[in-house]
């Protein structure tokens, strides 16, 4: 008895994530609301609760997958030696990063930035981002006064920077990725 109710359970949170899938297919992540979900996936929305805590948390789940899926194209490619390849290189994983300001704030707050307790996949993906870019820079030329970890993490706060100007009407002017790279051209290239 116990394993139907489980089975049960697994295709309800399975049918919940699909019909939220198609909803952002449709409308993208900010739009997306609890009632299309539910009536979507033809559950009551107290179903849905039983799944998930929020809106939020069904969002942790399908951006932080989406996230790892970019990181994990990223991790295919061939690996980045200059400041400007480094930052063509993170360009899907901060195309997605940016791509809705919704989506931007979640992962922020997400992050374990905001003392979040549970670690979840993307918080997973901010250290991520530091081992695979220090990784990186062990071979790229790029300064060498400071340690790989000290450079990724640096590599690291000047794209969230760049991603936070993005979205600030005052900064609109410039670009993220033209600001991105200033910023890690500077940061990263050795003293003459």
């Amino acid at each position: 008895m116990q394993k139907t109710i489980q089975k049960r359970t697994l295709k309800t949170r399975a049918r919940l994530i699909e019909a939220a899938e198609d909803v952002i297919r449709k409308n993208g992540y900010q739009a997306l609301r609890v009632e299309e979900v539910v009536q979507a996936a033809g559950v009551a929305k107290g179903t849905f609760f039983a799944h998930f805590r929020d809106k939020d948390a069904l969002m942790e789940r399908l951006i932080g997958e989406k996230l790892v899926a970019c990181f994990d194209q990223v991790e295919q490619g061939p690996v980045p030696y200059t400041a400007p390849e480094i930052a063509t290189t993170l360009e899907p994983i901060h195309a997605f990063m940016t791509s809705e300001r919704y989506v931007f704030d979640l992962i922020i707050r997400y992050s374990g930035a905001a003392a979040i307790v549970e670690v979840g996949p993307i918080a997973q993906c901010f250290e991520r981002y530091v081992r695979m870019v220090a990784g990186w820079l062990e071979t790229a030329k790029v300064r060498k006064d400071i340690s790989t970890d000290l450079l990724a993490e640096g590599v690291q706060a000047f794209a969230i920077q760049s991603m936070s100007l993005k979205f600030c009407a005052l900064h609109e002017s410039q670009s993220f990725k033209d600001r991105l790279e200033i910023y890690l051209d500077a940061w990263l290239t050795p003293a003459t």
